[in-house]
């Protein structure tokens, strides 16, 4: 790498100009810090815009918003991807956040006791980093999948849009999460559809009425998810490597709604034979698209310091013990299952600030005295 220029010095950087990084930035405004949020999209919300046309929240307008900022709807309304992504926006701008957009960042490493930040030929250097990222960065597929027949559309998850994208004919959906349950009820409104992947399980209620409702906000959201599992509580610790690796139960389309839907089940893709896919009970699928909904890697390759673990970067609630100056918010299951969730982020965003500002407090060194006047005791 060759800079034209001194480093620009920030005291804190946020990388990530999501709900994790806003979050963090309000946190630290509260605070009175020196800081700075980087975000690789153009625009604020885009992480939202850009995934597929009918996704809603899976968590109602009352557990939606940022601290300090309701979001602007009725408490039960599952809002859209684009207008939580016109919340973000606005979240900005009502508390000033300094957010550069447009700007990703290639490589984290660190000189001495100061970070390294570089964008291109710019470099960033500051005391302390937050990366406000999901562990979801790098759409994962199979290796196989590049043996299929080059006339099968392929599509990731996080590609897909809409049913125009896809060929006449059947569809495969490969992952059966929440995001495949998703888009494989929407596709099988205009192709047949086959969905391979493990049963998750499911929650075991309709989100969408009033008792599902309540249930949602009082056992669901503000119980299971934010304060029994937890890394603080045994069955928390004991859940948190299944979830991490196997995500977590259907919410909103259950196995029944795709069978209504005429989805049919079958069993996993094992790879690939002739050019179509094989399963594991040797059937091979006739199809013409395949949408992976397969998942992600944590894709923070980027980052050049010790931080690196077998499914997640290595932390405690968000501070990274060996790298001091180093944090994370937005991880999945960071502290609790929220965590990834907006209603959850708010609690690892306030500690993470909390631990910022005991560090520059300690690297500005004690505040210069008043001077005495003659004549009064000290």
């Amino acid at each position: 790498m060759v800079t034209t220029h001194e480093p620009e010095f920030v005291e804190t950087i946020v990388i990530g100009g999501g709900q994790a990084g806003l979050s963090v930035g309000y946190h630290l405004s509260r605070r009175g810090q020196n800081f700075l949020i980087l975000d690789a999209s153009q625009r604020i919300g885009d992480s939202w815009r850009e995934r597929w046309d009918s996704l809603r929240l899976f968590t109602p307008a009352r557990y939606d918003g940022l601290a300090g900022m309701p979001f602007p709807a009725d408490p039960h309304y599952f809002p859209t991807k684009d207008e939580m992504a016109d919340y973000l926006v606005s979240y900005a701008e009502h508390f000033n956040l300094p957010v550069r957009s447009g700007v990703r960042v290639e490589r984290l490493t660190r000189r001495g006791s100061r970070f390294l930040i570089e964008v291109g030929a710019h470099v960033f250097e500051a005391d302390n980093v937050v990366v406000a990222m999901s562990n979801c960065q790098r759409p994962r597929v199979p290796s196989f999948a590049g043996d299929l027949n080059p006339d099968i559309v392929q599509l990731h998850g996080s590609e897909y849009r809409n049913p125009s994208q896809l060929r006449d004919g059947a569809v495969l959906v490969v992952g059966a999460g929440n995001s495949g349950a998703e888009i494989a009820n929407e596709v099988a409104g205009h192709h047949p559809v086959s969905m391979s992947g493990r049963d998750v399980g499911q929650i075991p209620f309709d989100i969408n009425g009033t008792a599902g409702r309540l249930i949602l906000v009082r056992a669901v959201l503000r119980g299971a998810f934010h304060h029994i599992l937890t890394v603080a509580t045994p069955i928390g610790r004991r859940a948190r490597p299944t979830i991490l690796s196997q995500g977590g139960p259907l919410i909103r389309t259950k196995r029944k709604h795709l069978a209504e839907a005429g989805v049919k089940f079958v069993p996993r893709v094992a790879g690939v034979r002739d050019g179509t896919p094989l399963l594991d009970d040797g059937t091979v699928l006739d199809i013409a698209n395949v949408i992976w909904c397969t998942g992600y890697d944590a894709g923070l390759s980027w980052i050049d310091l010790p931080v690196h673990g077998e499914h997640e970067p290595l932390h405690h609630r968000g501070i990274v013990p060996d790298v001091p100056g180093l944090y994370f918010v937005g991880l999945e299951f960071l502290y609790s299952l929220s965590s990834s969730m907006v209603h959850g982020l708010d609690r690892d965003a306030d500690r993470v600030a909390t631990d910022i500002a005991a560090r520059v407090k300690v690297a500005r060194g004690p505040e210069p005295r008043e001077p005495v006047p003659d004549g009064v005791a000290d």
